[in-house]
């Protein structure tokens, strides 16, 4: 697939992958199937990969992107990887607090917050 058509913004620092995301609004199934696809990519390339998600120009986010989300954080798991969340909008964040899911992930407030966090 092209860079171009990519979901993702993707840049390394060091040994840390960061990814954000092109699009405010993760609520498209088509997109969300994508993102979850480049993101195993991400995973699968890279063992022990310390990977970081930032959303910081995310509005929306919907029900199938937590469970993508689910899944990236089983695979990180597996290949024995560390996966940071780092600027989620605070009504989103309301919806990690509902289901739990902020007791799953590591959520910092900031990006930098969050590459300080890696071991």
């Amino acid at each position: 697939m092209p860079p171009s058509e990519s979901r993702l913004k993707v840049k390394r620092d060091g040994s840390i992958i960061e990814v954000s995301f092109r699009d405010r609004n993760i609520l498209d199934e088509a997109n969300i199937q994508q993102i979850g696809e480049e993101l195993r990519a991400i995973v699968d390339s890279e063992p022990k990969c310390k990977l970081l998600i930032n959303f910081m120009d995310v509005d929306h986010l919907s029900s199938a992107a937590l469970g993508a989300l689910i899944t990236v954080h089983a695979r990180v798991r597996g290949t024995q990887g560390q996966l940071r969340l780092s600027n989620i909008d605070p009504q989103i964040y309301q919806v990690f607090v509902i289901t739990k899911l902020n007791k799953m992930f590591e959520i910092h407030e900031t990006a930098e917050k969050a590459r300080a966090s890696f071991r």
